[in-house]
């Protein structure tokens, strides 16, 4: 492999000294955030639900066809995601949101991640959250557009028991038993228009994200240099967010790469002068890389501590 970029990529007190003299700060997340609080990634292997490819479920069409059937399958990322309990990666995040004004850091985190784990850690829109791919507990009609932000009922409704109950759920997760088709007809109907039923407030393979929100993040890169990118628990290939990595590049900026695969040679080759790569578990490594900003992780887990 040729001499990488910057000899000391995985340098914590060398990124530590980056750190403190950031100004802004974009952090791009992905399902590897999530995964040591437990929750499956489906994506490659292990991304199947039943005998169903996992991505093959997120569409309209699969909706459109079988609308039971994919909210059988929300209805189980609903429950698990109320199970799952805010890593210490989210948890570092939030508190990094919570003190960026106060240390002069602009700071705004794009979350792939649907999860809900991030609010619940204490990190939302007035943090500077964008979640570029809505979440499980959004609902909306698919008929009007009607929509409702955080609905953690669970079950959802009587005839999607079977994802939230111990018994059902072990019918549900054994592919070689079969389930009970649910009617359309046995789904939420839209308070407003209805006819629609509701569906998952979470924006499918093949539609479009929010034009708003986008703008938003196209504002804010363009405001000025980004001096350091996060990139954590992803491989940022996809659209938009694969794009931000790029278009918030300058010449100064630093792009954090802090994933399992982070120091694969594949992708230290990628590494610019300025950039780092740091694998392991984001849950471990966040809050030691932002510890300048944040303080120390104390026993309760809450940050602050002296560095």
């Amino acid at each position: 492999m040729p001499p990488v970029a910057n000899p000391a990529y995985s340098s914590l007190p060398t990124f530590h000294a980056r750190l403190r003299s950031a100004h802004r700060i974009l952090a791009l997340c992905g399902a590897g955030l999530s995964a040591a609080s437990g929750l499956p990634t489906f994506r490659g292997a292990g991304g199947y639900w039943r005998n169903h490819e996992a991505t093959a479920l997120a569409t309209p069409e699969a909706f459109a066809a079988d609308p039971g059937l994919v909210w059988l399958f929300y209805a189980y990322r609903r429950h698990m995601a109320l199970k799952a309990v805010p890593n210490a990666g989210h948890r570092a995040l939030a508190a990094l949101a919570e003190r960026a004004e106060g240390v002069g850091v602009d700071f705004l985190c794009l979350s792939q991640n649907v999860d809900g784990l991030h609010a619940r850690a204490g990190h939302g829109e007035g943090g500077g959250l964008r979640l570029l791919h809505g979440s499980l507990f959004d609902l909306k009609c698919d008929s009007c557009e009607w929509m409702e932000k955080g609905n953690y009922d669970d079950p959802l409704c009587e005839s999607l028991r079977a994802a939230s109950e111990e018994g059902g759920l072990e019918a549900l997760l054994d592919p070689g038993r079969e389930l009970r088709r649910i009617e359309r007809e046995e789904l939420p109907r839209c308070p407003r228009c209805e006819t629609g039923v509701k569906r998952p407030g979470v924006v499918w393979f093949g539609e479009r994200l929010d034009a708003e929100m986008l703008r938003g993040v196209d504002e804010w890169i363009g405001e000025g240099e980004v001096d350091v990118v996060l990139v954590i628990g992803t491989s940022a290939v996809v659209h938009p967010a694969a794009s931000y990595v790029y278009d918030a590049r300058g010449p100064g900026t630093s792009i954090v790469t802090v994933n399992l695969d982070a120091e694969e040679p594949e992708n230290l080759e990628e590494l610019g002068p300025r950039d780092f790569a740091f694998a392991g578990d984001a849950a471990e490594l966040l809050p030691r890389l932002l510890e300048p900003i944040i303080g120390r992780i104390r026993e309760d887990g809450t940050f602050g501590g002296e560095e």
